[in-house]
């Protein structure tokens, strides 16, 4: 068994995790009270309903843009810059359920997007631009893609976790995920 840091990109295994987060998202979050869905692990991080107007935004201008640029033109011209924070303006006015219903429906149109390009093994390594890495892969790209997903599940558990964080008293130090 090699270790996970060695894992190179494989996109049967990428679309388990891109399929599932809307899924667990709405598990988690879905008819959720505003104290869970407002909570936040730091004054200044992002609460839940922040991070799935996040989530949205980047279904819309980031993934599958940045990947058909890469099949269209390579590193001929960089991405478009990403706005990590239009959220907090975007997003704010709509319920969570609705966010998560977006979301949902977003990420589905992506999913089938990807997979009927039939990408090749090989198509990993054509290349792209990022305004401020440079040169970087389409698998680097798809690589984060599940990676992002992952850090704001756990970003999501961090931040309800954090509104018991005195709460569970001596406790505290066998819960990693109070940090």
């Amino acid at each position: 068994m090699s270790s996970p840091e060695c894992q190179g990109f494989e996109l049967r295994e990428a679309l388990d995790i891109l399929r599932v987060t809307p899924v667990v998202l709405h598990s988690l979050l879905g008819g959720m009270s505003p104290v869970w869905i407002e909570a936040r692990e730091t004054q200044d991080s992002w609460n839940a309903h922040e991070i799935v107007g996040h989530l949205i935004h980047g279904e819309r201008t980031d993934w599958i843009p940045r990947l058909k640029q890469i099949l269209d033109s390579g590193d001929e011209r960089p991405f478009e810059e990403f706005d990590r924070f239009v959220q907090l303006k975007a997003s704010k006015q709509q319920s969570t359920e609705l966010l998560l219903a977006e979301f949902s429906s977003l990420r589905s149109s992506n999913l089938t997007i990807l997979e009927g390009l039939e990408l090749t093994p090989e198509a990993s390594s054509l290349p792209g631009q990022h305004p401020e890495f440079g040169a970087v892969t389409l698998g680097q790209l798809l690589s984060a893609w599940v990676v992002h997903d992952l850090g704001h599940l756990a970003q999501i558990s961090r931040a309800m976790a954090a509104r018991y964080r005195n709460a569970v008293g001596p406790w505290r130090g066998y819960l990693p995920v109070l940090g």
